[in-house]
């Protein structure tokens, strides 16, 4: 291993990650905008997301197990490619069949292929860097696929007013089939396992054996990662759903800027996500993991305003202004806590169960995604004009668990 962080292979993990989420974080604002400008539901946009990240949560494990048993490298040129494939097969069927269940099918493939596609990526870091440098590689990986996020929604609102959905996706394909040619070019060292008993007995110890590291080697685990469950469950789902909802439905904006102004909108969010990722590399040497707790807090505490101005102001663009810069401060401080539970689970995993051990706890944190996303799709459907109540309970409860995380986090040791 290169004690060097930027070795020429991270380099181009690095590299191959900034052309791929560029096209992912696209994809992913560009189709559900498209939906819910059909419909202009909140109900079936929730729906339709939760449905996305079912097959995320069941192909999260699958890339993790596959992951310590195959080259990494070859798992991420094979799934990019997949991805422009996806992408060039809707835009030929659009046109064809029924649009709302195909945005469906995608998205759920999209998400999927993301699932699988994670784990390999946060499992190949510790082979290509040494544990010294494993914050500031995550901080790398975060802020690229922030600064990816950061330029896909704001460009894709962009095309998206002008052009409509057809030169996204052409840009899209681009995208990923640039990645997987990069990407082949990276050497991953790859510690080969023993397959007894066929695959899927071999993929059910694998998989047993990540829980059983979990729940009886590493409690500590165990017990944040229900914490991060409860925060994608009321704090997470909310933001996901409520931003394109409100921006485009409920504030008074006229369609097309409401279109470029989400787009905006969640270009400031990866802004954080970037913000965050920075500060965490930055500040690596004085963040505590067992002080994790004040940073979810300081997530909840930001979702009151957004709450007040909804009720005091009628302005849309006043409220835009205020949801905007309440969840770019959200995001600073959920991805620097994203970036220490990372490298904490990776100092934590010995290097033959790290991809199977994120992927488990990726899947698992990934459950309260889609019941949230659904929860606060109906929640909104039912509380029209009433939005702010939605938003409050959000916080409320949001702030609730960091109170009751705290006790959790100060038990960790560094």
């Amino acid at each position: 291993m290169n004690s060097k962080l930027f070795s020429k292979d991270f380099t181009l993990v690095v590299i191959g990650q900034i052309i791929s989420l560029f096209g992912n974080a696209t994809i992913r604002f560009v189709l559900p905008l498209y939906l819910l400008n059909l419909t202009g539901s909140s109900a079936l946009y929730g729906t339709v997301t939760a449905c996305a990240f079912i097959p995320a949560i069941l192909l999260s494990p699958v890339g993790g197990i596959v992951a310590d048993r195959v080259n990494k490298r070859n798992i991420m040129v094979l799934l990019d490619f997949f991805t422009a494939m996806v992408i060039l097969a809707f835009s030929i069927l659009m046109n064809g069949i029924n649009l709302i269940f195909l945005l469906t099918v995608t998205l759920m493939l999209l998400y999927g292929i993301a699932g699988a596609y994670q784990p390999s990526v946060q499992a190949s870091i510790p082979a290509l860097v040494t544990q010294d440098n494993f914050m500031v590689a995550n901080s790398i990986i975060n802020t690229i696929s922030s600064l990816a996020a950061l330029a896909g929604p704001v460009l894709g609102g962009i095309l998206y007013s002008a052009y409509g959905l057809m030169p996204i996706l052409q840009v899209c394909m681009v995208c990923f089939a640039a990645s997987a040619v990069m990407e082949i070019f990276i050497k991953i060292p790859c510690q080969k396992q023993d397959v007894k008993g066929g695959i899927l007995k071999a993929a059910g110890a694998d998989l047993a054996e990540s829980i059983r590291f979990i729940r009886k080697e590493k409690p500590a685990l165990g017990k944040a990662l229900f914490v991060i469950c409860g925060i994608n469950l009321f704090l997470s789902a909310m933001i996901l759903v409520a931003l394109p909802y409100l921006v485009t439905e409920v504030l008074n904006l006229e369609a097309s800027q409401a279109n470029r102004l989400y787009g905006f909108a969640e270009g400031v969010l990866a802004a954080g996500g970037l913000t965050g990722g920075i500060s965490a590399g930055v500040f690596a040497g004085k963040l505590t993991i067992h002080k994790s707790d004040i940073l979810i807090a300081a997530c909840a505490v930001c979702v009151f305003p957004i709450s007040a101005s909804l009720i005091l102001f009628s302005s849309g663009m006043i409220n835009y202004i205020v949801i905007t810069v309440c969840c770019f401060i959200i995001m600073v401080f959920s991805t620097i806590f994203t970036v220490q539970m990372m490298s904490f689970v990776q100092r934590e995993t010995p290097q033959a169960l790290i991809g199977k051990v994120i992927a488990v706890m990726l899947t698992v944190s990934m459950c309260a995604q889609p019941l949230g996303n659904a929860f606060y799709g109906v929640l909104f459907e039912i509380c029209k004009g009433f939005e702010f109540v939605v938003i409050l309970f959000s916080g409320t409860a949001s702030l609730i668990i960091a109170i009751s995380a705290r006790n959790i986090f100060r038990g960790f040791s560094e």
